[in-house]
């Protein structure tokens, strides 16, 4: 029985996980397989550092170049993260005629243009399945269980960490600051939570998503990324009234002038199934035009789950290599020469429905002069809810949805709303998708 040889790059939680899951599940890979899967080589940070998995028989070095240039690895598993080293570290694998498994979205979403076409020129395969959304196999089934239909949307909570926030918010009591502590402190969040909380992990899931979705190059660099920082556990108790969560979700679209790309705190009604994922779970929904709304929904990060993408992705290499390259199935789902250079259009042509929360004085006439507002900008009130302002008692708290409109005519209503006297502080926006509901 054939042997393949595998390195290493990082040995953290997912480079442990996966070294555990290859130990423990040798055989049963064996009999998918016919061949054996050996890990010869790890290059991991500190050689001393006690090990939480068995490294017997396993040469390791702090030298991760010495993984991409072994001469006997057959398949380099990028588990190290960043866009700096592990770009240099990849191309030299693929330059060596390595296969590549990657867990390492970021690169992926920055670089895979390049990364894929390199790797086509060297005739070997790049695997990214546990690069989004962990354990859930969204890559395979958006790329190869859809390809007979046209998507047209593609909606996901594909950070676990955000979608534990907002979870926790609606808890009494709870607020942004405080919750987010508590994310920290169980390593649900960074010490510095910025990728998370500001959508930019997800900017980078979304991107690989859209481009598999549509067969589009890789554009990261066009998503619209808004954070749910300025989320108030008002927000989370009106939604609940009106018969919404609030997700942060990567949305991703056809129109008529393009694509949109877009990452912001969405609020969902409750009867579609994606509002109901809670706490770190991830979950992605995707609309083809013959078989309409489908979801994809599991553990989107941990050992065991993206170690289980790795390994998967490590066994989906095995077999590509046995075949001629045109037979191979294509990175993105289209052949690369197929991809488009599509537009992307920016949030200001967007269309949708909108959450809007103010303060205005609590005296006679303001509502009126507020719905006129609206008017002369052509966007009507669809539900309305007054509240005195417990911090002010001047004030009455206004909460509003609209019928959907574009966004640059919301932009003009808001900027008007917001010049009148009468309106206190900033307008709190959340953008509102009935997701095919």
């Amino acid at each position: 029985m054939k042997t393949v040889k595998i390195g290493l790059l990082g040995l953290g939680t997912v480079g442990g996980g996966t070294v555990t899951i290859l130990q423990n599940t040798l055989t049963e890979i064996q009999r998918r397989l016919g061949q054996s899967i050996e890990i010869s080589i790890i290059a991991v940070r500190d050689l001393n550092r006690p090990r939480s998995v068995d490294t017997n028989g396993i040469q390791l070095t702090d030298q991760p170049m010495d993984v991409v240039n072994h001469p006997d690895v057959d398949i380099v598993v990028e588990l190290m993260g960043g866009t700096g080293l592990a770009k240099t570290l990849l191309e030299t694998a693929i330059q060596n005629g390595k296969h590549v498994v990657t867990a390492n979205k970021a690169l992926i979403a920055e670089f895979g243009n390049e990364l894929f076409t390199l790797a086509q020129k060297h005739n070997v395969v790049i695997a990214y399945e546990a690069a989004v959304a962990g354990g859930i196999p969204v890559i395979k089934a958006l790329r190869e269980g859809m390809a007979a239909n046209r998507i047209e949307w593609v909606a996901g909570i594909i950070n676990g960490t955000g979608n534990y926030i907002l979870t926790e918010m609606k808890k009494p009591g709870a607020d942004f600051a405080q919750v987010l502590k508590v994310a920290q402190e169980l390593g649900y969040a960074e010490a510095d939570p910025t990728f998370d909380v500001e959508g930019i992990d997800a900017a980078h899931k979304l991107t690989i998503l859209a481009s598999i979705a549509f067969g589009i190059e890789l554009q990261f660099n066009k998503v619209y990324t808004e954070g749910i920082s300025k989320i108030s556990a008002d927000d989370i108790r009106f939604a609940e009234k009106l018969g919404y969560e609030i997700k942060h979700l990567g949305l991703a679209r056809r129109t008529e002038e393009g694509f949109s790309l877009r990452v912001h705190p969405t609020m969902v009604p409750k009867s579609v199934l994606i509002a109901n994922v809670f706490g770190v779970m991830n979950a992605v929904m995707a609309y083809g035009n013959h078989v309409g709304p489908t979801m994809y929904y599991g553990p989107g990060a941990g050992a065991g789950p993206t170690a289980s993408a790795v390994v998967a992705d490590i066994i989906d290499v095995i077999r590509a290599v046995n075949q001629p390259q045109a037979e191979r199935l294509p990175a993105l789902g289209f052949q690369l020469d197929q991809l488009q250079q599509a537009p992307v259009v920016g949030i200001e042509a967007i269309e949708s429905a909108y959450y809007l929360r103010c303060f205005a004085k609590d005296h006679a006439g303001v509502l009126a002069k507020v719905t006129k507002v609206f008017g002369d900008h052509h966007i009507s009130i669809e539900h309305l809810i007054q509240e005195p302002c417990a911090s002010n008692r001047e004030d009455a708290t206004l909460v509003m949805i609209t019928n959907v409109v574009k966004e640059s005519d919301m932009n003009r209503a808001l900027a008007a709303l917001q010049a009148m006297d009468e309106i206190d502080g900033d307008i709190m926006r959340i953008r509102v998708d009935s997701l095919g509901a």
